[in-house]
């Protein structure tokens, strides 16, 4: 014998408004469960090749040189330790630091390269400065940025 059960019209539509909000609350959870509040920090160094680039010329029987680093600007995340693996290829010797990052500096040579290693814990723009090429009022400065985000 079997058992014959009605439901009233009523309590379908409360079923079917319940079952609505369970998978909406639950497609929901999912969504921002999925979503990366910010960049996973890694114990592996984020590693840079810069290199050291002259630039000459002459104006009016006046030699110009500008000396750069190659590239000019580095994005580098917080927190996450950072190498950078600077190669002399013009100019016999860079002393540099980099503004705003306490002992973080060195000096690069004509076919040598110079490895710093540092974690930066602020977000910011922070000058790489070669201190033979810093006044502009003798000669071109020899400025390269390294941004922390």
């Amino acid at each position: 014998m079997s058992k014959v059960v009605f439901i009233s019209k009523k309590r379908v539509q409360w079923y079917i408004i319940l079952a609505a909000a369970i998978i909406l609350a639950g497609s929901y959870v999912g969504w921002t469960q999925s979503r990366a509040a910010s960049a996973p920090v890694s114990a592996e160094p984020q590693v840079f090749q810069i290199v050291t680039g002259e630039f000459s010329s002459s104006s009016n029987g006046k030699q110009l040189e500008s000396y750069v680093f190659s590239p000019g600007s580095i994005i580098v995340h917080k927190n996450q330790p950072v190498e950078l693996h600077i190669t002399g290829v013009s100019g016999q010797s860079h002393p540099f630091y980099i503004e705003g990052l306490d002992n973080v500096s060195g000096t690069i040579n004509k076919g040598k390269t110079t490895i710093v290693k540092f974690t930066p814990t602020e977000a910011g723009t922070y000058p790489i400065i070669c201190t033979t090429h810093s006044d502009p009022n003798t000669s071109i400065p020899m400025v390269g940025y390294l941004y922390v985000i």
